[in-house]
């Protein structure tokens, strides 16, 4: 039988190198002193392996903010099992009535792929848009184009004019360019997440919404509304825009998806963040899992603790300022040189590139300036702008029949602050709209004349609307002004009673 020494034996102990120097040094000490020596050695080692055995044991769970080390610590069974069911049960009783969430009791494969594209719509169209615009949009959208098959059918130009108002135009080309793709390949509705992936335009989340609520497929969905009731579930202080915490968020709902309605769950999770767990006004009483919630916990415990803390704020990056001017050309027919007896003309819209910022859209000849600069300096730049351009040249082949400084308004896009001024030009071209017309450089620029009605009745974006709007309030104010005949003096001297 050995002599157990902390976790070594007696021989170990014996050999090790802290002994055999303690004996060597007290060659000549008492037995009670190599003995006293041999205790204290013993003592030491008990202290080492006693401070190990402590650091390896794991540290005690506080409620405090997880940060990306300890949020591995998922849900327990418990709470996933009380978490569903608490969250299907409300969802029951109090989604709201959308749409794109009418369903058909059929299992049919044509029923589902139908089911499948109105939900990919939506959810494209609900991207950085408020569920009450997004109804109407939607309404019109499925009408026109009630099928993948009827989308598939449709131009860039239509998709555009009918996607006008809604902003972030880059989804409407890919949602056109999806349905061509799924249309031609022939193989019906992908209906699995890695299926999904493959089509332009739709990422992890639109992936996992189609494939779970379509055809049910057990998978999760992570958009901002989920992100923040999980990180106030689990009172997650990590920066949510960081790509390890975004993982972790997936793993969250993936553990907490239900197997039986994953489509429902999933849509349960979005619509609580989206009417009860909203971002500045939170309403935790009437919350389904307030109960499992970490942050109203500590939010009751501590004053200073609050439930908006949760997800943590991230600084949004600074907008460029741009400054821009719109030169709105309308060219007058006919040879008579008063504006005023003449008919609305025709008006000049260029098509923006392919890529970048309102890829593919139409718009009023525009040029971005180099900063803030005076009505001179715009106007030149315009001039040069038109003349390259349209071969349009006041001191050549045209007539200047207006040009006002029509207004100023500013733009707002996700990342740019755009300073619109606009300027209306009223021109008539000598020689007539045809001879120009023939002599145009077939360049680079695509451009077309349309008349106000048809100008009118397409589908432009916010900004360029506005600049026609203030174009028409413009041009009304100056014909009313102009047709108010002035008023002759009188003598408002009072008569004098005789």
């Amino acid at each position: 039988m050995s002599l157990v020494l902390g976790n070594k034996s007696l021989f170990s102990a014996l050999s090790s190198p802290e002994l055999r120097t303690s004996l060597t040094s007290s060659s000549r000490s008492t037995p009670f002193e190599q003995n006293s020596s041999f205790r204290s050695l013993t003592m030491d080692n008990e202290r080492k392996t006693k401070k190990k055995k402590e650091r390896q044991l794991p540290e005690k769970k506080t409620v405090l903010p997880l940060e990306e080390e300890d949020i591995e610590d998922l849900f327990s069974e418990k709470e996933v099992k009380k978490i569903r069911q608490s969250l299907l049960q409300w969802y029951d009783k109090n989604q709201r009535e959308l749409p794109w969430r009418e369903r058909s009791e059929s299992d049919k494969e044509e029923e589902k792929e139908k089911r499948a594209y109105g939900v990919w719509v939506s959810e494209v169209m609900l991207q950085q848009t408020r569920v009450q615009t997004v109804i109407d949009y939607y309404n019109r959208w499925m009408t026109k184009w009630p099928t993948i098959h009827h989308l598939a059918k449709a131009s860039l130009e239509e998709v555009n004019e009918m996607w006008a108002g809604l902003g972030y135009y880059r989804r409407a080309r890919f949602l056109l360019e999806g349905a061509k793709m799924i249309v031609a390949e022939g193989e019906g509705f992908p209906n699995t997440v890695s299926d999904l992936r493959k089509v332009p335009g739709i990422g992890n989340y639109t992936a996992g919404a189609i494939a779970s609520i379509a055809f049910k497929e057990v998978v999760s969905v992570v958009d901002g509304n989920v992100i923040r009731v999980l990180a106030r579930l689990k009172a997650i202080s990590a920066n949510p825009k960081d790509t390890s915490t975004v993982k972790n968020f997936w793993k969250l709902a993936t553990q907490l998806v239900d197997s039986c309605r994953p489509g429902d769950f999933n849509q349960s999770l979005m619509e609580l963040g989206a009417v009860i767990c909203t971002p500045l006004n939170p309403n935790c009483t009437s919350c389904p899992v307030s109960d499992k919630c970490q942050a109203y916990s500590m939010s009751k415990r501590d004053n200073s603790v609050l439930v908006t803390s949760y997800p943590m704020k991230v600084l949004k990056a600074r907008q460029r300022h741009d400054v821009s001017a719109a030169c709105v050309v309308e060219i007058l027919g006919g040879n008579d040189e008063s504006e005023r007896t003449q008919p609305d003309g025709v008006f000049i819209l260029v098509k923006r590139r392919d890529e970048g910022l309102l890829a593919g859209l139409w718009e009023f000849p525009s040029i971005i300036l180099d900063g803030e600069t005076d009505i001179t300096t715009r106007r030149e730049a315009a001039e040069c702008f038109l003349k390259k351009s349209f071969n349009l040249d006041p001191r050549n082949n045209c007539s200047i029949i207006l040009r006002e400084d029509v207004g100023e308004f500013v733009h707002i896009f996700s990342h740019i602050r755009l300073k619109v001024h606009v300027e209306l030009l009223v021109l008539r071209i000598k020689g007539g709209m045809d001879k120009w017309v023939e002599k145009q450089d077939k360049g680079t620029l695509s451009w077309k004349c349309v008349d106000g009605g048809t100008l009118a009745s397409m589908g432009l974006t916010s900004g360029v609307r506005k600049v026609y709007t203030m174009v028409q309030k413009f041009k009304q104010k100056r014909l009313t002004t102009s047709s108010i005949p002035e008023r002759k003096r009188t003598n408002t001297k009072r008569l004098r009673c005789s």
